[in-house]
């Protein structure tokens, strides 16, 4: 398999992509989000509740990740003083964190938007449930910042099984794909696919966002696949289930054409 960009461990993402990613699923909207300050980085998929944080306990304190502000914790900066309240802010804020994002659809607490400004930190609100929130915003992050790397292939679903299509320049890899899809299967990304694991171990396959659902074809130039075949002819990502190289008679070099001989193989770890 012929790899033009690997990770080998999780990466960070900034705010922005998780934003960007999670709007919708995650219900959220920006409240502060100036300048470069979407551009600060998450580190850790896991979410942080800072109840200790905000009453003054720092040791221990997850900083690199996401911070949900819930009941629990709107309830105890509601019942501090305000004095109080806004010290405890402008330090939960200073600590560097990548941003906050307050539950459940409550009112923004002014302190909060004061003190995140200063900070150049980043605040969402959701109207989701805290626990929800967390649920879905962990599994998010795992999937955003989960091992991957770039190969050189095509990607098609075929009655259900996601294949990707392997083998040299010229050995018609994205022709092979079209002839598939006219017969009713989907594509799902063509030339280079992005392999990633998601957080059950499963290898899945997503094109790479200029080209997605876009085909280049030998004598045709590029085509935009829905539109020819309709919406059910792609799909935005796919579980890897088999891989499929293509070469030249005479080229197999010993492979059991029968099919009894099970062939694996280790792609990122």
């Amino acid at each position: 398999m012929n790899r033009t960009e690997e990770y080998g461990k999780k990466h960070s993402i900034s705010v922005a992509t998780f934003f960007e990613k999670g709007a919708g699923l995650l219900k959220m909207q920006i409240v502060v989000g100036e300048g470069d300050s979407l551009m600060r980085q998450i580190t850790e998929s896991a979410i942080n509740r800072p109840g200790l944080a905000l009453t003054g306990f720092y040791k221990y304190f997850a900083y690199r990740r996401v911070q949900v502000i819930g009941w629990a914790e709107y309830a105890y900066l509601s019942s501090i003083k305000k004095s109080e309240k806004q010290e405890r802010l402008r330090k939960f804020f200073s600590t560097k964190i990548p941003c906050v994002v307050v539950a459940r659809g409550m009112k923004i607490i002014p302190e909060i938007i004061s003190c995140a400004r200063e900070a150049g930190v980043p605040v969402f609100q959701s109207t989701m449930v805290t626990k929800d929130f967390i649920n879905a915003a962990t599994i998010l992050l795992e999937n955003l910042m989960s091992p991957r790397i770039n190969v050189h292939g095509t990607m098609v679903e075929i009655l259900g099984l996601g294949i990707l299509i392997e083998g040299d320049a010229g050995m018609g890899k994205s022709e092979t794909a079209l002839s598939l899809i006219k017969r009713g299967h989907a594509l799902v990304s063509d030339d280079i696919t992005v392999l990633r694991v998601d957080s059950t171990g499963s290898i899945i396959a997503s094109p790479v966002s200029t080209t997605r659902y876009h085909m280049e074809i030998k004598g045709m130039g590029i085509i935009h696949v829905p539109s020819l075949f309709g919406i059910s002819s792609v799909r935005d990502e796919k579980k890897l289930d088999f891989i499929v190289t293509l070469c030249k008679p005479g080229e197999e070099g010993g492979v059991d054409l029968t099919g009894r001989q099970e062939r694996k193989r280790k792609i990122l770890g």
